[in-house]
C-alpha cells in the first residue's frame, strides 16, 4: 500500500487563515491586536532565519511583531531585564526567546522568567504543569501542530494505540500528554526501551521525535498506521548542500503506513502556525475576552 501524504504546508495555511480571521474579529469587536515579541541573542544564522520568518508571518496574519536582538556577549542580567520589560508591556501578548542561547546563558532561568500568560512556547513550568493536570495551558507549538495533523487525517483519536518515540520536554512529553487528553492509549519509548521495533509495530499512531536520521525503519510500522515525523536532520551529499531527512526512513515507511508526514513539508510548517495561534489565545485570556469561533 502507498501511504497518504499528510501535507503540513496546507494544514499550516488553514491554521494561519483561521488565525488571521480571529485577529480581524478581535480587532473589530474589542480593538485588540495581538502582539508577538521574539528575542534573538547572538548571530546564529539559522536562528536569524527563524526569527525573520516568525516576524513576517505575524504581520501577514494582522498581528504586531516586535523583534529584539541582543549581542552574543549579552549577560544573563541583560537578557532577564529585557524579558521583564516585555512581561510588563501591555502591547506584547506573547514572548518567545529563540533557542539555543549562546554559551554562558541559562535557558531554564530565562524560560522561568517569562510570564506564563505570555509563554507562547509553552515551556514555562506552570504551563507544563497545567498541561499535565488537564487544565487550560499554552501548549508547545510542535506537539500542538502534530495533534492538528493527526485529527485532520484520522478524525477522532479516542481509543487508538499511540507511540511517542522520544521523551524531551519540548516534544515527547507534551505530545504524550496531548494524546492522553485525546483519549489515546499512550506509550513513550526512548533509548532504553526493550524491543523498540516490536513496540512500534503495535501502534496505530507513531510520533517520531528522537533526533536520529531515518532511525525508524519501515519494518517497524504496522500496516495502515499514521506516522508523524518530527525529526529534521541534514545528511551530507556529494555537492556539499546536504539533504533534509526525518527520524523515519520515509520511503520504507510510506510503503506500509496509512498516512505519513514528509520531511520537509510535514510538521515543520505547523510550528509557526501554532505559535501565531498561541499568541491569539494568550491575548484573549489576558484581556478576558472570548476566543473567536473556529480557532
Amino acid at each position: 500500500m502507498a501511504a497518504r501524504i499528510i501535507d503540513g504546508k496546507a494544514s499550516a495555511a488553514r491554521v494561519t487563515s483561521r488565525v488571521a480571521a480571529a485577529v480581524s474579529a478581535l480587532q473589530g469587536a474589542h480593538g485588540i491586536v495581538p502582539g508577538l515579541a521574539v528575542v534573538l541573542v547572538g548571530d546564529d544564522p539559522a536562528s536569524g532565519v527563524y526569527v525573520r520568518s516568525k516576524g513576517r508571518r505575524s504581520v501577514e496574519a494582522g498581528m504586531r511583531s516586535f523583534e529584539h536582538r541582543l549581542p552574543a556577549t549579552a549577560s544573563q542580567v541583560e537578557l532577564l531585564g529585557l524579558v521583564a520589560r516585555l512581561n510588563a508591556a501591555p502591547e506584547v501578548n506573547g514572548i518567545l526567546v529563540q533557542m539555543p542561547l549562546p554559551r554562558g546563558l541559562d535557558p531554564a532561568a530565562v524560560i522561568e522568567a517569562i510570564d506564563p500568560a505570555k509563554d507562547v512556547d509553552g515551556f514555562h513550568p506552570i504551563n507544563v504543569g497545567r498541561l499535565a493536570s488537564g487544565a487550560d495551558a499554552l501548549v508547545p507549538c510542535t506537539p500542538q501542530g502534530c495533534m492538528i495533523l493527526l485529527e485532520e487525517a484520522l478524525g477522532s483519536l479516542a481509543g487508538r494505540e499511540a507511540l511517542v518515540i522520544g521523551r524531551s520536554g519540548i516534544v515527547g512529553k507534551p505530545m504524550a500528554q496531548l494524546l492522553l487528553k485525546a483519549d489515546c492509549t499512550v506509550t513513550i519509548a526512548h533509548s532504553r526501551t526493550r524491543d523498540l521495533p516490536g513496540t512500534c509495530r503495535r501502534a496505530e499512531i507513531v510520533v517520531a521525535a528522537v533526533g536520529k536520521p531515518e532511525f525508524v525503519r519501515g519494518g517497524w510500522i504496522a500496516p495502515g498506521a499514521a506516522v508523524i515525523d518530527v525529526g529534521i536532520n541534514r545528511l551530507p551529499t556529494p555537492d556539499g548542500k546536504g539533504r533534509l531527512v526525518g527520524d523515519v526512513a520515509f520511503a520504507e515507511a510510506a510503503a506500509v503506513a496509512g498516512a505519513i508526514t514528509p520531511v520537509p513539508g510535514g510538521v515543520g510548517p505547523m510550528t509557526i502556525a501554532c505559535l501565531l495561534r498561541n499568541t491569539v489565545i494568550a491575548a484573549c485570556r489576558q484581556r478576558q475576552v472570548r476566543l473567536p469561533d473556529g480557532l
